[in-house]
């Protein structure tokens, strides 16, 4: 199942019509933008030479969560230019043999952020792998279209490289996105209930708790029974004795 490109706020038109047409080069039909997100219109449709019928089915996400909802696997891509990546990198070319361990029809996106500034920390702890095309120091970023199809092209050659076998075959289906999200909410709400919300780390930790688990790829069964523990939890909390005040106990004398 050849993958969706996701674009995060891309703020040039003319970038995301390089963008459809580096895509038709690769055979790759889906676009999907993440709000706020640039009009659509006469320049982007110039740059899309043969390939304005991805500009016409392109979709639009409210947010980068929504976008990744339906997806096993997000695929995204950082220049690690002034910021601290969340995670081991790979090289495009070292892309073939990662995606080969999954099986061929995986829903996969390739996910892509704003031209200046790239994916933020919070974002890229949302996916895996996480590639970075290796540049000179004198110009260390890449043109969108440019870099979606370097991307792109990488994926093509996966497509020759043997699978290991089919969630079928190995009687598993992988979480998606949107499933790790909804766990992700319901620990969220476990650690408002405790307290630990309150906490200066806080958000540090849920992120690299969401790191953490989308590196460990859950079944959706085992999602499942993670949310489940998490409802048990909820519901005992909302039992809870609430500790008495001490101007509520007895007085002697």
């Amino acid at each position: 199942m050849p993958p969706t490109v996701i674009l995060v706020r891309p703020s040039e038109e003319g970038n995301v019509g390089a963008v459809a047409r580096a895509m038709a080069n690769m055979g790759l039909e889906r676009l999907v933008l993440v709000e706020p997100a640039v009009e659509i219109g006469g320049v982007a449709r110039a740059r899309a030479v043969g390939a304005t019928h991805i500009l016409d089915g392109a979709q639009r996400a409210a947010s980068l969560d929504g976008a990744l909802a339906p997806f096993r696997r997000a695929v995204g891509t950082t220049s690690s230019r002034d910021r601290t990546v969340v995670g081991p990198t790979i090289a495009p070319r070292e892309l073939p043999a990662v995606l080969a361990g999954d099986p061929v029809e995986t829903p996969t996106a390739l996910v892509f952020g704003p031209e200046r500034s790239g994916l933020t920390t919070d974002e890229l702890a949302r996916m895996r792998p996480l590639v970075t095309i290796p540049t000179r120091a004198i110009q260390p970023t890449l043109n969108l279209a440019q870099a979606v199809l370097i991307v792109a092209y990488e994926w093509s050659l996966a497509q020759e490289t043997p699978r290991t076998g089919t969630d079928a075959e190995h009687g598993t289906a992988e979480a998606t996105r949107g499933e790790i999200e909804g766990l992700l909410g319901h620990f969220a709400e476990v650690a408002g209930e405790v307290g630990f919300a309150r906490d200066d780390t806080a958000r540090a930790a849920l992120r690299d708790l969401r790191r953490f688990i989308v590196r460990a790829r859950p079944e959706r069964r085992e999602v499942a029974l993670l949310r489940g523990v998490c409802r048990r939890i909820l519901r005992r909390l909302e039992h809870r004795e609430e500790p008495r005040d001490a101007s509520d106990e007895p007085r002697g004398g």
